[in-house]
């Protein structure tokens, strides 16, 4: 049974989300604070986090700041879930490390949607899978493991099958819309730019994918074959 930590300061919001996601049948813990969510996350990793951003004690983006730079909790995949609204305030989300970004009010179903698809995602290894690679960067479907020259990288679960499909698909231009419905797999209401920024975080974590992915102006993305680069 996956556990879910909500970590949420409106106890009714708080309530409600743990309601739909014991129905759907996860284990939930709720928290009202940043403070105890940080605690509780470093002694018991959860299966998924649900963080509101405005929160007492530490704010939520500190939360996905701090979460993103524990080795033993990197992968852990996070949903924000917050008023804050305003695209610049999803994007700045989506790049402190957030898998995906749903503002209230919401719907529950839709939620609970969501967190099947990252938990889904997260933990996606094909047995028997073969082992992806592009140059010096090696991507093991087996054991959900990049590596760089041999050093291992630490993806979110997102970035993780983000760059499966670049590699799956290399040479072939891909529209955002087309990522977001086949990586993100189901009908993305937080705008394109989510696909920007984690191409961005991936070029950051694997700078030779920086001149391998080209942008295509006014449509998408390109990983380029390999034979295109000698």
């Amino acid at each position: 049974m996956p556990r879910v930590l909500v970590v949420e300061d409106d106890t009714d919001i708080a309530d409600l989300v743990m309601l739909y996601l014991q129905r759907a049948g996860h284990e939930v813990q709720c928290l009202h604070s940043g403070s105890d969510a940080l605690r509780v996350i470093h002694e018991s990793p959860p299966d998924l986090l649900i963080l509101d951003r405005m929160l007492p004690g530490v704010d939520g983006l500190e939360i996905v700041r701090l979460v993103r730079t524990a080795p033993a909790l990197k992968s852990v995949p996070i949903l924000m879930l917050t008023a804050r609204a305003a695209e610049a305030e999803r994007v700045q989300g989506l790049e402190v490390g957030a898998d995906d970004y749903v503002t209230k009010p919401f719907s529950a179903k839709e939620l609970v949607a969501r967190v099947a698809a990252l938990l889904r995602r997260a933990s996606a290894s094909p047995a028997g899978g073969p082992q992806l690679q592009y140059g010096p960067v090696a991507l093991d479907l087996d054991r959900h493991v990049v590596t760089d020259q041999g050093r291992q990288v630490k993806l979110t679960a997102k970035e993780f099958l983000l760059l499966q499909y670049f590699l799956e698909h290399r040479g072939r231009v891909l529209s955002r819309e087309l990522l977001l419905t086949n990586v993100w797999g189901y009908t993305y209401t937080g705008g394109t730019r989510t696909v920007d920024v984690h191409i961005r975080r991936l070029r950051e974590k694997l700078p030779m994918l920086g001149d391998a992915i080209e942008t295509v102006k006014q449509f998408g993305y390109k990983l380029r074959d390999p034979h295109e680069r000698s």
